[in-house]
């Protein structure tokens, strides 16, 4: 990681850039796949199962029989902290239902919303070089808890044409619909226009690489709804004098064995901090077992060190991070500040892992900066709104002669006369 000291604020913008890939050849490979399997459905799917993923597969859906073997292969104590996992999940996302309020904006109109699930969702979840089952916990579980129908989930094979046991059990437990052996922008394409064996569905979460999210920017061109723009995984975390050094390098390099296109950056106000931080970096990144992964990550990942407390704060506001570690016993001096962070981990025991797994919040979040406009997946991301008012005679008689002039202020004789009518079917009472 290489140190940046005192950098001007004209140039933070810059800093702040991530890693981009080639925009045109990629958007042209996505857009042949997700065009082939909308012609083509299992065929193509097929196609790509053997190109991709190097396996044969006859049968894209997993069977109860591939569930129940599954469930043997997971260890009890395994079992144990999924399931610690999903009571903490469970509360936090329960606790985002909100009640439905009648308003009276006026005598004689009541004005309403309601929240209403969204029929179909899918769930797409990385399988390769690390299985995310954690991830179906933070997209099924409120999935189940908005009361959304039809709950589907796609997911690479392996060689064997297997998914990771830990994928299945996780699946079954949440109450997943369907489960589907298939990876990459074709199983958002399969997700979005529908197959011989997978039916479509009204709006595609979860993260992915570069293909799968840009996939999923090119179906929701097409009217299809999407959590959010995400790219590669990410962390910056704050340290200062009370931070432990080792503790910080843990984080950074919790987010570099993501893979080689994560990133993480440290910000400080010490030269020293950044040293120690750094020493430890050094000496824990030997002993991962994705150690080459954590090493290419680190390469793209940086050091800044600042002025003052508020700068590390205002740097990350513009860096606008997924996740968002205060290493420091003063952390809670800061809350008031951050604007712009899709996770936010206060303190020096606050690790990143925690959100990631078992305290309850939802780990999909918005990356590439798009936390400066995206919130992170929650319960409102399987329901949508709708709004309802019911209109007295009193009410219309309220509000009747402003809506007759606004409408014909515009130029909208039809919309005037539909007020006009009632109101002389009252006076005639």
């Amino acid at each position: 990681m290489k140190i940046i000291q005192y950098p001007q604020r004209k140039d933070w913008k810059s800093l702040c850039k991530r890693a981009t890939f080639n925009e045109n050849s990629l958007q042209e490979t996505v857009q042949s796949v997700l065009n082939d399997v909308k012609i083509n459905k299992n065929e193509a799917l097929t196609k790509y199962a053997a190109l991709f993923d190097k396996v044969a597969i006859s049968s894209f859906e997993v069977t109860a029989t591939e569930i129940e073997e599954a469930d043997k292969l997971v260890s009890s104590e395994l079992k144990e902290a999924i399931q610690l996992a999903k009571s903490n999940i469970e509360v936090f996302h329960n606790s985002q239902k909100e009640e439905e309020k009648k308003v009276v904006t006026t005598a004689g109109v009541t004005c309403w919303r309601k929240s209403v699930a969204i029929e179909k969702v899918g769930l797409y979840i990385p399988g390769g070089s690390a299985p995310l089952f954690s991830t179906i916990l933070m997209l099924a579980i409120p999935a189940k808890i908005a009361g959304c129908k039809e709950i589907v989930l796609c997911t690479p094979p392996n060689k064997e044409g297997k998914v990771h046991p830990a994928i299945l059990y996780t699946a079954a437990l949440v109450g997943v619909t369907k489960i589907f052996k298939v990876g990459g922008a074709q199983a958002i394409a399969a997700m979005a226009y529908g197959t011989e064996t997978i039916p479509s569905v009204y709006k595609i979460l979860g993260p992915g690489n570069q293909y799968v999210t840009k996939a999923k920017e090119l179906v929701q061109q097409e009217g299809l709804s999407i959590d959010m723009p995400a790219g590669p995984s990410e962390v910056l975390v704050i340290a200062d004098e009370t931070s432990n050094a080792a503790f910080v390098a843990a984080d950074l390099l919790s987010q570099a064995e993501h893979g080689a296109d994560s990133q993480a950056v440290l910000v400080t106000t010490s030269l020293e901090v950044s040293e120690n931080v750094l020493a430890e970096v050094a000496k824990q990144v030997k002993e991962l077992p994705r150690k080459e992964t954590a090493e290419k990550a680190l390469e793209n990942s940086f050091v800044v060190v600042l002025n003052s407390s508020d700068e590390m704060i205002d740097f990350s506001n513009v860096y606008a991070p997924e996740h968002l570690i205060i290493a420091s016993e003063n952390a809670s001096i800061y809350i008031d500040k951050i604007i712009n962070a899709g996770s936010v981990f206060l303190g020096n025991y606050s690790c990143e892992s925690a959100g990631d797994y078992a305290s309850g919040t939802n780990h999909t979040l918005p990356t590439n900066g798009y936390a400066k406009n995206y919130s992170g997946v929650s319960l409102d991301s399987f329901i949508k709104k709708i709004t309802f008012q019911e209109v007295t005679k009193q009410g219309i008689a309220t509000i009747g002669k402003a809506i007759e002039l606004m409408a014909e202020a515009e130029g909208l004789q039809a919309h005037k006369n539909a007020v006009t009518l009632r109101l002389k079917d009252i006076e005639n009472v």
